[in-house]
């Protein structure tokens, strides 16, 4: 068989996965033919690892993946027989660590907090009761999300809006981002979507010996920073998207190309991007 011609990046929730229903219902057709044809494809989430894996089982995926927004990259066992650099083991896996490790990033959200005079609770200061309630998780999965390993999810316990623009201020000389999500902060170093959707395209044609075009498919403005480093970038609707009526989403003036924004969201949406681009 043929090398395959395209590298396919996509978000795992908004796109591939239906977060209304948690199911792939809709994205059958590109999945099968993404198989048969051999054409890899690398999952991106903010989720762990653990997270992630239950997820990877029922779509029989096979291929790398990407933790906590850039934080890690995974690789299934034997997947590249060339030699992946600064990677070490990582349970089943072989890992390159992007992020600092959680254990340093705990520690300066409560050392940063201390300074900044404000409250915090992360994670790491919650029971599992307390992330379920918190989350809205069932415990099983705040269980799964609690496994951390690059970026820890918070919330300030006061509402002083000068203590948190402290805090985020504090933040940023250390190093650290700070990144305000839907229902928490997340506080991270070195996590990079971007630098993972790159490291990961060099590996691929290096074992492919051939240029492979790279495929991106998001679902928010927060998948923009990665799908402007590929070759062909699709925004589906998605409830963070920017709502913008134009079909192009304004990019980076270096990139030749404009990312695209599908009129169809979820799985449905990415089965027919997929099935467009590998015609």
């Amino acid at each position: 068989m043929l090398a395959p011609r395209h590298l396919i990046f996509t978000a795992l929730d908004g796109t591939l996965k239906d977060p209304h229903t948690d199911t792939f219902a809709g994205a059958e057709e590109a999945l099968s033919e993404l198989e048969r044809r051999k054409i890899p494809f690398v999952l991106l989430t903010s989720r762990t690892r653990e997270e992630i894996e239950p997820i990877r089982r029922k779509l029989g995926h096979n291929h790398p993946f990407v933790t906590e927004n850039g934080g890690g990259i995974f690789f299934p066992d034997g997947y590249f027989s060339l030699k992946i650099p600064n990677a070490v083991r990582t349970a089943r896996y072989l890992s390159i660590a992007l992020g600092r490790p959680y254990a340093q990033v705990c520690e300066a959200l409560d050392e940063i907090a201390e300074e900044s005079a404000v409250g915090v609770a992360g994670f790491h200061h919650m029971n599992l009761r307390e992330v379920a309630e918190n989350t809205g998780l069932r415990p099983r999965s705040a269980e799964l999300a609690r496994a951390r390993e690059f970026d820890e999810p918070f919330f300030f316990t006061s509402d002083d809006d000068r203590a948190i623009a402290r805090f985020v201020e504090a933040a940023h000389e250390r190093g650290f981002d700070t990144r305000r999500g839907p229902t928490f902060w997340h506080l991270s170093a070195g996590c990079d979507a971007a630098r993972a959707v790159h490291t990961l395209a060099q590996l691929f044609r290096q074992a492919a010996h051939s240029k492979l075009r790279l495929v991106g498919i998001g679902a928010s403005q927060d998948d923009l920073p990665w799908l402007r480093v590929v070759d062909q970038a699709i925004l589906l609707p998605g409830s963070r998207e920017s709502g913008r009526p134009s079909k192009e989403i304004e990019t980076a003036p270096s990139r030749r190309k404009p990312i695209v924004k599908s009129d169809l969201p979820g799985p449905a949406g990415w089965n027919e991007a997929i099935l467009n681009i590998i015609g």
